[in-house]
């Protein structure tokens, strides 16, 4: 009902804010790519640590990790008898060629290079196993040992993950910046193409808040529309991304090249309220600018 009021001002025959529903369907369309951006980089790097929370590799030198060394075996009993390790496995030839077939292609004998044993180790996250410690004996078991929590690689991805969601808020902010400078700069003008008219509703007693509700209908009108747009061009855009990261390429089994675009339901609906927020903001810019154009007035 409130995008049927009526207006007794002729603003919708005002050629002066045709262009604001495209404008603000172009901010809309740049919110949502940040936003859904924010939203993926943010559930990718929350699935990465709970993958990783509690999972060890252990990395064991090329030498002592020979067929008939048994530096495999004897780290392998080592971590099954540390409490809080709840699984303990080494990989075996075909899984680190598989690790390594985008690099080096499937037609390779991983046996036959000098490769490091892996063993993938699954710990109870609440059990606080003392990794310093874990490692010093491994080392003295088998010479060359070594521990990786992945906290490391994990703490780099969570700070670029943080980077990209400062970058995205920043964009967000700008787009809102430009979305309201573009509505004062409509407001302005319907007001000077109809000053006349305003300046007659002033002068025979009617409110600022009346005057000021006609611009603020007819932005919140055109800010709604706009959003729309825009949030429907974003919506398709990143199905299209979507459909593109879930396979490309030539290779057999294909290669993903970009993290799906996933996200818990409830953070994508803030994507639909792109186009209310686009109409309130537009809306409230109009009135601050009417009424503090018609103080002015005598």
């Amino acid at each position: 009902m409130i995008l049927r009021a009526r207006l007794d001002l002729p603003l919708d025959r005002d050629g002066s804010v045709r262009f604001l529903p495209w404008i603000v369907a172009l901010m809309v369309y740049l919110a949502g790519l940040a936003l859904a951006g924010t939203l993926v980089v943010r559930d990718a790097a929350m699935r990465w640590d709970r993958g990783l929370t509690g999972t060890l590799t252990v990395e064991l030198p090329a030498a002592a990790g020979g067929r008939n060394d048994g530096a495999v075996e004897r780290a392998l009993k080592l971590l099954r008898g540390t409490p809080g390790v709840t699984r303990a496995d080494a990989f075996d030839a075909r899984r680190t060629a598989e690790l390594l077939e985008p690099w080096l292609g499937k037609d390779i004998d991983a046996e036959d290079l000098p490769l490091p044993r892996l063993i993938d180790v699954e710990t109870e996250p609440r059990a606080g196993v003392d990794l310093a410690a874990l490692g010093e004996r491994l080392a003295a078991e088998v010479p060359g040992a070594r521990v990786d929590d992945h906290r490391r690689w994990l703490d780099r991805v969570l700070r670029t993950a943080l980077a990209i969601e400062i970058v995205a808020v920043m964009v967000v902010a700008l787009v809102g910046l430009a979305a309201v400078l573009a509505v004062i700069f409509a407001t302005r003008t319907g007001l000077a193409v109809h000053h006349g008219i305003v300046e007659v509703l002033h002068l025979i007693g009617a409110r600022d808040g009346y005057i000021a509700r006609q611009f603020e209908w007819h932005a919140l009108r055109l800010g709604i529309k706009g959003g729309i747009a825009g949030l429907a061009l974003a919506i398709l855009t990143l199905i299209g991304i979507a459909t593109a990261a879930t396979r490309v390429g030539t290779l057999e089994d294909a290669v993903r090249v970009l993290p799906a675009l996933s996200a818990p339901a409830s953070e994508w609906a803030l994507l639909l309220l792109l186009p209310v927020v686009a109409g309130l903001v537009a809306m409230l810019t109009a009135r601050i600018t009417v009424l503090r154009a018609l103080k002015r007035l005598p």
